[in-house]
């Protein structure tokens, strides 16, 4: 899989990659020193004390975030996604604000585990050096990625410029592809650490609605894809039901926000109640723009724009002026309204 090689996508990917593998590194030394201090005791009924579960979740999590976010990059940077990088700067900055309460959540699990005995004392005061020097890391590639990211959308600018036509109209039609196809992908991202939250933690569930939950998540990846198909083919019938889909899935979201708070069953999520009400509303929030989205791109059918998208990779301009692209047949086969104009700016 081709990236682009210049100075400004070089140094996007090593500020990712850099990031990733210095928290990483603190966070699984958090981790460790967590597993290690921690002598757990039979609460009576076999199951470990619920902080013992919550810290390992909110950690894998945060991990995981990190190498998302480095796949999303270099994904965004193969596509020239103008729209992703700039998503991908929004996403460091969630991690940012994951990363500061994640201190106070493991000061409190901590403190109920030492009440409890099954910790060591003075694991806190090892832990906090760590914990506080994650937020820090992050907030400085933070700040790079998004001076970084400027330098990007110029840079690419340039190449789409020749690519696709410079009629304003084709321009917002494929800003709005590009934005829907960056929603699918953060979609993906928090439904699935709503998911991973709610099977490991979350205790008193029917084993039907367990596997349920377990279920959901390869059938999100094909409806991701399958979405991104049908926007990419202009199907109206995949389309429409792939939007039926997205308000069936903000049902289920509203479902679980109010069961959450349902005084009969709120105990099968107070320890990770305030974390999932997080992942929820704000899948519910980008399912709103998603289903919007995929609205507005719907309505863009048939106008011009599926020869521009039928490539997923924008040609380089070495490509363009004289590469394989250089006969002037990239932009796709022929157009039913004749031929397409090849210039376009995304300023």
């Amino acid at each position: 899989m081709y990236v682009p090689n210049t100075p400004w996508t070089w140094a996007f990917m090593l500020v990712v990659l850099g990031q990733a593998v210095a928290s990483l590194g603190l966070e699984a030394y958090v981790f460790g020193e967590f597993q290690t201090n921690l002598h757990v005791k039979d609460d009576g009924d076999g199951k470990a004390p619920e902080p013992t579960k919550t810290i390992p979740t909110y950690l894998a999590l945060f991990i995981f975030g990190f190498i998302y976010e480095l796949v999303l990059a270099y994904d965004a940077l193969r596509l020239k996604n103008t729209i992703q990088v700039i998503g991908v700067c929004l996403y460091n900055i969630g991690m940012l604000i994951y990363s500061s309460v994640q201190m106070d959540q493991v000061n409190e699990a901590v403190k109920k585990l030492v009440d409890m005995g099954d910790i060591d004392p003075e694991t806190w005061q090892n832990l906090k050096p760590f914990l506080i020097a994650a937020p820090c890391v992050v907030a400085l590639g933070t700040v790079m990625l998004a001076f970084i990211a400027w330098k990007l959308y110029n840079e690419f600018a340039w190449t789409i410029y020749k690519h696709i036509s410079a009629d304003l109209r084709l321009k917002r039609r494929y800003l709005t592809y590009q934005i829907y196809i960056a929603l699918l992908k953060f979609d993906f991202f928090f439904f699935l650490g709503f998911t991973v939250q709610f099977v490991v933690v979350v205790t008193g569930t029917s084993d039907s609605e367990f596997y349920l939950t377990i279920a959901a998540i390869p059938i999100t990846i094909i409806l991701l894809f399958l979405a991104a198909y049908f926007t990419r083919r202009e199907s109206h019938i995949g389309q429409t039901g792939i939007i039926i889909v997205y308000f069936a899935a903000m049902a289920y979201f509203v479902f679980k926000l109010v069961r959450m708070y349902t005084p009969a069953r709120e105990q099968d999520y107070i320890a990770i109640r305030s974390s999932l009400t997080t992942f929820a509303v704000l899948t519910l929030l980008l399912l709103v723009v998603t289903i919007g989205t995929a609205i507005a791109c719907m309505m863009n059918f048939n106008k011009g724009l599926k020869p521009h998208i039928q490539r997923r990779k924008v040609p380089n301009t070495g490509e363009l002026d004289g590469g394989k692209w250089g006969s002037g047949d990239y932009n796709g086969p022929p157009h039913p309204l004749g031929q397409v104009p090849q210039r376009m700016t995304i300023d």
